[in-house]
Order: C-alpha cells, then sequence, then structure tokens
C-alpha cells in the first residue's frame, strides 16, 4: 500500500541492528564468526567509554582541534559556598571612575545640604524672597478680608435701612 503520492524507493526499508540484538543473536544477519561474548564486552567498553567521557557537541572543527585560545575558556558558575570572601578583586577602571563619581556627588551633596556650596546659597537667597513675598500676599489678603467685611457690613446696614423706611413709611399711610 502506497503512502501519499510518491512512489517509495526500491531498495525498502533498511534495517540495523542494535547491541542488544546482537548479544541476544536475535538479528538475522550476525556475522558466523561473531560470538556473543564479544558483543558483551564491546558494549560493556563503549559504555565506560561514555561514562568516563561527556563529549559536548560542538560545531565544526572545534570538536577535532585543541586550541588554546584564552577567549574561548568558558566561565566556571561559582556557587555561594565556593565564593571566597576574603579575596580582594581589582576593579576596572570604569568600575574605579563610577565610584570616585558618586563618592564625590554624595559629598557635594552633603555640603549642599550644609549650605556650603555656591548653588545651596542662592537657593537660601532665593527661598528667604519668596517668603518674603508670600507673607506680604497673605497679609494683603488679610486687610482685604477685614475691609471686605466692612463693606459687606456697610451694604447690608444700607439695605436694611432702606427697608425699614419703607416699612416705616407704608405705616404712615395707613395711619
Amino acid at each position: 500500500m502506497g503512502r501519499g503520492k510518491f512512489k517509495g524507493k526500491p531498495t525498502g526499508h533498511r534495517h540495523f541492528s542494535t547491541p542488544e540484538e546482537l548479544i541476544a543473536g536475535t538479528t538475522a544477519t550476525r556475522p558466523r564468526t561473531f560470538s556473543q561474548v564479544e558483543a558483551a564486552e564491546k558494549v560493556e567498553e563503549e559504555s565506560e567509554e561514555e561514562l568516563e567521557e561527556p563529549s559536548e557537541k560542538q560545531k565544526g572543527a572545534v570538536g577535532l582541534i585543541e586550541i588554546n585560545n584564552p577567549n574561548l575558556v568558558k566561565r566556571k558558575n561559582l556557587k555561594a559556598r565556593d565564593v571566597d570572601i576574603g579575596k580582594i578583586t581589582e576593579l576596572s577602571r570604569r568600575e574605579r571612575e563610577e565610584i570616585e563619581k558618586q563618592k564625590a556627588h554624595e559629598r557635594y551633596m552633603k555640603l549642599q545640604e550644609q549650605g556650603k556650596t555656591e548653588q545651596s546659597r542662592k537657593d537660601i537667597e532665593r527661598l528667604a524672597l519668596i517668603r518674603q513675598r508670600r507673607a506680604e500676599a497673605a497679609r494683603k489678603r488679610e486687610e482685604d478680608k477685614t475691609g471686605n467685611v466692612h463693606l459687606f457690613a456697610c451694604s447690608l446696614f444700607a439695605s436694611l435701612h432702606h427697608i425699614y423706611i419703607k416699612v416705616f413709611m407704608e405705616s404712615r399711610l395707613k395711619a
């Protein structure tokens, strides 16, 4: 029975026997000179080689040629228990410059908090002016508020006076 549109190859399917089949002697194509003891020894040797040397798959000729390139050395992952705490490592130039930059910034900020830098002096003067303006504005608002109450009282008094006169005049007319 055909599978799909295309016809299969006339060579048929090939069957490869496994080492276990060779040992058991169940393969049909076993050579007559092949003994089961030899097969067992070969299988054991192969398994020992696999256990001793776990080879990693490498691309191209890298696996065939040994190269002593220091750039190709794989980095070892260190576990926390293997790390030597007492070991002092030298910092790179960039790391040193970064640390110096952070320390300089911290020193500047400390001086700024104390008011010893030029910028902090200017900021303090500016804040003093702002506080003075706000105090003046608050005093002016307070004066306006008291003035508004006086005006409101005057306008209320005038309207009540007008009503009183109107009521008084009406009562006189009736009488």
